[in-house]
């Protein structure tokens, strides 16, 4: 009885006997409906130890309350609340329930301050979806993740995985990712360099709380990944936006606004930038590792998809090239696996591993160990190498066989570049409003990536168009649906 043991206070200093201010106190919740009628009250003695009170003192506040008409003994049942209450027989039932929880704050909170990030709506488990380029659930090696994390759980040296660890996350697993790293990425680093993420925003939100100071400057791409720009206008910078072309971020544009302001941070997607999906080049990333040397500002290199490159060799990361010290690379397994893995990783000279680990733990003091350390087995057994090569060859299937429906579908409706790497497709609509076409599609059961989700206010009246996720069969009904949708609007060509 959480009403017993916590909204009754007992004044012994009171001139109110102490039986009656029991009494008392249980009119007034039975009154007000948090002891509801016909409910069966404790036993004296449990009432008695719950308001660590005697035992006589609670047997004659329940003589006063039986007296005035508010309980009732039944014999060999035990005590209940009446359900004829003597005072508020007659009134209305709203007016007998429990007060309604509070809305909004008593206190003030500012609001503004904190941009809301766009939540997605709930999808309904028939429905077809493009979503803007997530790796297909059914592909990932659950049975072997689980198989692993049953087996770690029956190790008895694996026990340390229950308790607290690092926050920088099990050793095991970054030092298992550092050797990954270095050996598909030409990243010179060990362990100290690694720091075990719950995916890679939480990396970007970690960066940001350290780098950045209300007021300061910060250079994100325009298109660009919203997750990061909301991020940096919560923590309070100014956000100054860059043009992408179909080289990557301006890095022309970038140079002369380090020559007028005093930049703190820039933030790129170098391969399969959100949303185009275009590649930074090897001549642009060299201009931007000397900008960042010149003017001393620090570099997010956000590597989310590095692994998914169908043409040729993907250009290393610029973290590679770094020997100043200038880069914070993150990087995400959800996009590798699924989702529902939330791991990602950032890498960083020591002394900035060492101070966002000691901001994480302010906010969430480890990740989840035995997973992780799972995952780390996958990585030493082959796992998920053998994974990204399967999934590469399938989805490189699936681009092509997107892109041709698409063609084929929405012909000079829409325009777009096959990309060389990642899970989407930057699709403009021409000569049809984008908006319109998605609530259409959605009638029809058929979900598109929401068009709004960008940095600006422009309207680019274009969307990421996913086709990772979805099968040969599944790409046939979304192309159909769609081209259904775009009739049923009149849209000629």
């Amino acid at each position: 009885m959480i009403v017993l043991k916590e909204s009754i206070s007992i004044d012994k200093t009171s001139e109110i006997p102490v039986y009656l201010q029991v009494a008392n106190a249980l009119i007034h919740h039975i009154r007000h409906g948090r002891l509801r009628r016909g409910l069966k009250l404790p036993g004296s003695r449990e009432m008695a130890a719950l308001l660590k009170i005697h035992r006589k003192t609670m047997l004659a506040a329940l003589d006063e309350l039986m007296a005035q008409g508010w309980i009732e003994m039944v014999p060999r049942k035990g005590t209940f609340v009446v359900n004829d209450l003597p005072e508020i027989k007659p009134k209305k039932l709203q007016e007998q329930g429990p007060a309604p929880y509070p809305e909004k704050t008593l206190f003030q909170i500012d609001e503004k301050r904190v941009p809301p990030f766009p939540l997605r709506s709930a999808i309904a488990a028939n429905a077809l979806v493009i979503n803007d380029g997530f790796p297909d659930i059914r592909l990932a090696p659950t049975e072997l993740f689980i198989r692993e994390m049953r087996s770690l759980s029956k190790q008895r040296s694996s026990k340390t995985l229950f308790g607290y660890g690092s926050p920088k996350g099990p050793d095991v697993l970054r030092e298992t990712l550092a050797s990954f790293l270095s050996d598909t990425r030409g990243l010179p680093i060990s362990a100290q360099h690694v720091m075990i993420t719950r995916g890679a925003q939480m990396g970007i939100y970690l960066a940001g709380s350290l780098l950045l100071q209300p007021g300061d400057h910060v250079i994100v791409g325009d298109p660009g990944y919203f997750g990061a720009t909301l991020t940096f206008r919560q923590l309070g910078a100014n956000i100054n936006f860059v043009p992408v072309d179909d080289f990557g971020i301006d890095v022309d544009a970038i140079a002369k606004l380090t020559a007028k302001k005093k930049i703190k941070l820039l933030y790129v997607i170098p391969h399969h930038h959100h949303p185009t999906t275009v590649t930074l080049t090897p001549e642009r990333r060299v201009r931007l590792l000397e900008l960042a040397a010149r003017y001393r500002f620090a570099i997010i290199e956000d590597d989310y998809d590095y692994d998914f490159h169908y043409t040729s060799n993907p250009v290393l990361p610029m973290a590679s090239l770094d020997h100043h010290g200038n880069i914070i690379y993150i990087g995400t397994l959800s996009k590798t696996l699924a989702p529902t893995f939330r791991l990602g990783f950032v890498v960083a000279p020591e002394n900035f591993i060492n101070a966002i680990a000691n901001i994480r733990k302010t906010i969430d003091w480890q990740g989840d160990s035995l997973m992780e350390a799972a995952i780390a087995q996958l990585y030493r057994n082959g796992t998920i190498g053998r994974h990204i090569k399967k999934v590469v060859k399938l989805y490189r299937e699936r681009r092509d066989h997107f892109c041709r429906l698409l063609q084929q579908a929405l012909g000079d409706h829409v325009s777009f570049k096959i990309p060389d790497g990642g899970m989407s497709v930057w699709t403009k609509f021409n000569n049809a409003n984008l908006k319109r076409i998605a609530a259409k599609a959605a009638e029809k059961g058929l979900i598109i990536p929401d068009p709004s989700f960008y940095n600006t206010n422009t309207n680019f009246n274009a969307t990421r168009m996913g086709f990772a996720s979805l099968n040969i069969k599944e790409q046939e009904r979304a192309m159909e649906i769609l081209t259904k949708s775009v009739e049923a609007l009149g849209i000629r060509n």
